[in-house]
């Protein structure tokens, strides 16, 4: 629970110390879990559980979900910051996913809940919305010379850092006692596929046609580790900030190469003035979704991925100037908003829908857990000095590695969120996405043609 300082102590009239209605003010002020003023957050339980008792059911439209999810979510986002030690390396990120997940399994959330939730999530794809609005917002906060040349160079650490984790986890499953095959097609592969959607039931297909296996079998084998792959990039990401706490140099803070500061003081300045325009911010998140629709239709036309083909458009967008300062000050907005009050509620949506608890429980084996966490590292180590050698930041850069073993669009949300750097998901949406499809198609193709 976070406490703001500073809060008026007295009334509009002078009256000092009364509870209603300064003391009350206070509460408001002072006491917060995540965003919710304490007793905004107690009153928004004992409405989801009196609803839920009273009449057996959630509703599952937007307006209950955005008070169901933003209570469960930060509650859990809040007992993560809390935690010692491990609170401070991404543990809020973590609890946020995996703690609902864990109560779904058990039976210990509410059947509603779970229902509702699921419902809201997988109808109305929110974690779309999400995506859109935070790559759109953070392109545009870049300075072009940033943006050109971060794109440009962010492929030769990733590339770098998957031949090397690569290498290091096949290693290590010999040494453990695993075949070399085994070992890259059902541990070190699925991590570095991109996720469930575009590299685990790809991969399941894949290897149904190939090598004769059940699709399901096939899937049942990948998905666990693709699981416990994201959750050590989850891990690696929080320690990665702490580390740039504690080296500043080292790190950009979302930033992947040093800028010389004049158009993003003058981007900041315009921010700064547009915070209370609303028309600007509603023009923001129009313009994400428009671009994410672009994306939809280059799906359509080419194949490419409508969360790359929009990052694609956002950048034509912000390199040849086709929005006002005014416009683009309102994607900022929308970006710090989403960022600060969407994360969680979205951490937990994603954990009691798409997270199964018991995949991730099958996949905790020693030989797996030693596999996995030697590729991540390896991985993510890899591309903190190859990025050094650049003249990138090597920190951000790394983060943008983990992101390489995530778990997809919710991967990268759960990764940038531990590092504290959302500032950075258009490059890891390229990390995720177009490296996970390079990885599974080229692996692919060389295990139909040459291994089998």
């Amino acid at each position: 629970m976070s406490k703001t300082v500073n809060a008026e102590k007295s009334s509009p009239d002078g009256q000092k110390n009364k509870f209603w209605p300064t003391g009350w003010w206070g509460w408001l002020d002072n006491y917060k879990i995540g965003v919710i003023p304490l007793p905004l957050f107690i009153i928004a339980g004992i409405l989801i559980f009196a609803e839920v008792y009273y009449t057996g059911k959630l509703p599952s439209d937007i307006v209950v979900m955005v008070v169901t999810c933003a209570f469960f979510g930060f509650l859990c986002g809040e007992f993560g910051k809390r935690l010692p030690i491990v609170g401070k390396m991404g543990a809020a990120a973590i609890c946020a996913t995996f703690i609902p997940s864990a109560l779904v399994y058990y039976g210990w959330l509410p059947a509603p809940i779970v229902e509702a939730t699921t419902k809201f999530y997988k109808d109305t794809h929110i974690l779309y919305l999400y995506i859109c609005c935070i790559i759109v917002g953070s392109i545009m906060s870049m300075d072009r010379r940033t943006l050109i040349q971060g794109f440009l160079r962010i492929f030769v650490p990733m590339a770098c850092g998957e031949i090397v984790g690569m290498i290091v986890g096949v290693g290590m499953g010999v040494l453990l006692g695993l075949s070399p095959f085994e070992t890259f097609f059902f541990l070190v592969l699925p991590i570095m596929a991109g996720g469930v959607g575009e590299g685990a039931i790809p991969l399941s297909i894949g290897y149904a046609a190939i090598l004769g296996m059940d699709q399901g079998d096939a899937l049942g084998r990948v998905l666990p580790i693709v699981m416990l792959g994201g959750l050590t990039g989850i891990v690696c990401g929080g320690v990665l900030n702490r580390l740039g706490k504690m080296y500043p140099h080292l790190t950009g803070n979302g930033k992947l190469m040093p800028s010389d500061g004049k158009e993003e003081t003058s981007a900041t300045k315009e921010k700064a003035e547009l915070t209370n325009d609303v028309t600007v911010f509603a023009s923001g998140v129009l313009l994400a979704a428009m671009l994410y629709m672009v994306g939809m239709i280059g799906h359509k036309l080419v194949g490419l991925p409508a969360p790359v083909g929009m990052l694609f458009a956002a950048v034509i967008v912000k390199l040849t100037h086709g929005v006002s300062p005014k416009i683009l000050g309102g994607s900022q907005v929308v970006y710090k908003f989403f960022q600060t009050s969407v994360t969680y509620p979205i951490l937990f949506a994603v954990g009691v829908a798409i997270t199964p608890w018991h995949r991730i429980v099958e996949a905790f084996t020693i030989v797996n857990i030693i596999v996995i966490v030697c590729t991540v590292v390896s991985l993510v180590a890899t591309g903190f000095f190859v990025a050094k050698k650049l003249g990138m930041y090597p920190i951000d850069a790394a983060v943008i590695s983990c992101c390489q073993s995530g778990q997809g669009g919710t991967g990268d949300v759960a990764i940038l969120t531990a590092a504290e750097r959302m500032e950075l998901m258009p490059f890891a949406q390229i990390a995720t996405r177009i490296g996970g499809a390079i990885n599974v198609s080229v692996s692919l193709l060389i295990l139909g043609n040459f291994l089998v």
